[in-house]
């Protein structure tokens, strides 16, 4: 396996990268299990892992902890912080306080005394950018932490990062992993460039569109009995998305792949990616993962694959995504009626 550079960290990762948001209680809570698709995972030449302290309640931790017993020096792991751990408001967020019980949490359900990349999982606009790197920093100088990174970040964001970053003196975002995919190709036009710009490794999520670019959901079809549908309903059946998956159906058949193959294929031709993130749930979707690991997609197809979905647009739902908060609270998008009413 030909491994590349995580930015500019001098680390070393697989073009795949492990993601075990599928194990725990969300999708596979049988241990072993999943356990046994780490392990095969690792010995198929991946030596990236990624998770989350949210995925089933630092479930997902536990799991990763327990199989990388014995080869946790030989494995780049990556978890994130964010997301509600507990009923309690300051459980969550991106605070020093928070952020620093977090930690030790996740290093206690990994089993392990450093985390390789610590990940912001979602912006906080409610906390100062300096507050989270300051916290941050303090974790990589006590060797908790090797390399720190965003999660799914709004491009001016990064960059005030960056900036805060070297004019504070503290350790900077060093890797963006945010979604990408033939069906998710907003990040083209601007948040790769800035990556680019400043040396970012960039870890993609979502590369199968949660699951639209298998091939299982089709236009007319029934929709498959999966957890993408009950939590996702409006992306996988949104109908231009569903369009453009009948459209690229015959392009994969006619270069005699896998619709998977040639979406992953698709991701990993972009400069920019350092890796993309696999998230199987049994054995079989490894093995229909990894079987397309030395796929190498032309010009010609990648012409093709622009002319169906055009570079640099969205183009379905993603419900996944950041959505800043002004587009959740019209009230932040108003001027009070009393400044209404004086102008």
């Amino acid at each position: 396996m030909q491994y590349r550079p995580l930015g500019r960290t001098g680390i070393k990762v697989s073009p795949y990268c492990l993601g075990a948001m599928m194990f725990g209680k969300l999708a596979n809570s049988d241990h072993d299990e999943c356990i046994r698709i780490i392990h095969k995972a690792l010995d198929s030449g991946i030596n990236f892992v990624d998770t989350a302290d949210r995925y089933s309640a630092g479930e997902s931790e536990e799991i990763v902890g327990k199989a990388l017993k014995g080869r946790r020096d030989h494995i780049v792991l990556a978890t994130k912080v964010h997301g509600p751990m507990g009923d309690d408001p300051n459980m969550q967020g991106n605070s020093r306080r928070w952020i620093t019980r977090a930690v030790e949490d996740s290093l206690r359900r990994l089993q392990t005394d450093y985390i390789d990349l610590y990940q912001i999982h979602r912006p906080a606009p409610e906390t100062d950018i300096e507050e989270t790197l300051s916290v941050l920093t303090d974790l990589m100088r006590a060797g908790k932490v090797r390399a720190i990174g965003s999660s799914t970040f709004p491009v001016s964001e990064i960059v005030e990062a960056q900036w805060v970053a070297e004019r504070r003196g503290l350790n900077r975002f060093r890797v963006e992993q945010p979604p990408y995919s033939i069906l998710d190709r907003g990040i083209e036009r601007d948040m790769l460039p800035t990556c680019q710009r400043y040396g970012m490794g960039v870890i993609v999520w979502s590369p199968l569109a949660k699951g639209m670019l298998s091939g299982r959901y089709r236009k007319g079809q029934p929709l498959p009995d999966s957890l993408r549908v009950k939590y996702f309903h409006k992306q996988m059946t949104d109908e231009r998305s569903l369009d453009v998956v009948e459209e690229l159906i015959p392009l994969a058949q006619d270069a005699g792949l896998s619709l998977i193959h040639m979406a992953l294929g698709f991701v990993m031709a972009h400069s920019i990616v350092t890796s993309a993130i696999i998230g199987p749930r049994t054995m079989q979707h490894l093995d229909d993962l990894l079987a397309g690991a030395e796929v190498r997609l032309g010009d010609d197809i990648l012409d093709r694959i622009d002319q169906i979905a055009a570079p640099g647009v969205d183009i379905g739902l993603n419900e996944a995504n950041y959505t800043p908060p002004a587009m959740l609270n019209p009230g932040l998008r108003r001027r009070p009626m009393s400044d209404r009413a004086a102008s």
